[in-house]
């Protein structure tokens, strides 16, 4: 059976993280329902305040105003259930402010990648917010690991390894990804599993990790689980739901993808990032280039004078419907997707799929020998199986 998740002083019931999304994929709506199923549900800080009319000329203080919106909408969504999780890119501009403006709501967790977050314990000082790096490999997690610690006297209260196959931005090189040379998740999990041991040690706290990227069914969070992972975070799945914050055409786009259609695309973040093929990426892949028309000031290594596009408006341009001008983030599994359901249904198979593989699994690490039909604890024989 899935455990619920000590995370510092709180309890996540079940272990699913439903990954930030924007610009407004993952808004109150989609949030909301998600932690209403006892789930992390995670807004995101990318521009959430995209459709106020004064967007172009107040971008930052409607970004505020709307984040605060909605928060609260989420949590009486919720009706008091799961966490409200809020995810931060490190690349903004205002990473900083942000994060004192999550503090400042009360959220729950505060989940950080797109770069290293290596002072989020100085922003978030004397809050009881849990807080999480995302990172792609062992040498990344160990470095911040190091940094908190020495600097900080901190450890993560969680921690997400994304790996190659997730959706968005990604932190590998574009050629690893294309020749598939890329480090596997069930590597990056091992070296981070190991990572952890001395700090919870020093600290008496555990640091679970949720495993990201290509996690698509019941089975994988079983998989990973099984390794050692205390759950998973998933972004693509929920966007293919009725409650879902974008645009129905925008979800239309992930039922209709085929394998083919998935693709690796530049970003003025500077980093690769994986999408869903449109006439988007087909001029971008023809022209090298799409002239930037206006400029919000919301990336740090971004240049309107050179950027290769605006991502703030091609995403925009997405998220309102306008697919053939947008860019449409997902994962790699996103082909799979085959209709629209439900936060609840979705979120029931996962768990169903998840407990029928883990069902010889106990707690404290308690578990059926099958083949010597009986019971044993940390791997030694303890006693006879129950006439099963």
């Amino acid at each position: 059976m899935l455990k619920s998740v000590k995370l510092k002083d709180k309890i996540l019931e079940v272990p699913i993280i439903q990954g930030g999304m924007g610009v407004g994929i993952s808004l109150s709506s989609l949030v909301g329902n998600v932690m209403r199923e006892n789930c992390m549900g995670v807004l995101s800080f990318a521009h959430p305040g995209y459709s106020c009319k004064t967007f172009l000329k107040e971008t930052s203080k409607d970004n505020f105003l709307a984040m605060k919106v909605e928060v609260d909408k989420a949590r009486k969504i919720s009706g008091g259930k799961g966490l409200l999780g809020v995810n931060v890119m490190v690349a903004t501009t205002e990473y900083a402010s942000y994060v004192k403006e999550c503090v400042k709501l009360g959220v729950d967790a505060i989940i950080s990648g797109a770069g290293l977050p290596l002072n989020l314990p100085e922003l978030t000082k004397g809050s009881d917010v849990l807080i999480a790096p995302i990172v792609s490999s062992g040498k990344a997690l160990n470095l911040i690991l190091r940094r908190w610690d020495q600097h900080h006297n901190k450890i993560p209260d969680f921690v997400v390894i994304e790996g190659s196959e997730a959706g968005g931005h990604l932190g590998f090189k574009k050629d690893d990804i294309l020749n598939d040379t890329c480090e596997s998740i069930d590597e990056i999990l091992e070296d981070c599993l190991k990572l952890v041991v001395n700090y919870e040690e020093k600290y008496n706290q555990k640091i679970p990790i949720f495993v990201a990227g290509g996690i698509y069914t019941g089975k994988d969070i079983a998989k990973y689980v099984k390794q050692g992972a205390s759950g998973v975070q998933m972004g693509t799945r929920f966007i293919a739901t009725e409650e879902c914050d974008a645009h129905e055409k925008y979800k239309d786009m992930f039922v209709k993808a085929t394998k083919e259609d998935i693709v690796i695309v530049k970003s003025p973040a500077g980093f690769p990032g994986r999408a869903i093929r449109n006439k988007f990426t087909e001029r971008l892949d023809k022209d090298g280039r799409i002239p930037v028309r206006y400029c919000v000031d919301c990336i740090l290594p971004c240049n309107p004078k050179n950027t290769v596009y605006c991502i703030t408006e091609a995403l925009i341009n997405a998220v309102k419907g306008d697919i053939d001008n947008g860019l449409i983030f997902s994962g790699t599994n996103a082909y799979r997707i085959d209709k629209i359901t439900t936060v609840k249904e979705l979120i029931s198979e996962l768990v169903s799929e998840a407990n029928n593989e883990l069902r010889w699994l106990y707690e404290d690490s308690i578990f059926i020998c099958r083949s010597r039909r009986s019971i044993c604890r940390n791997g030694k024989r303890i006693g006879r199986q129950f006439g099963i």
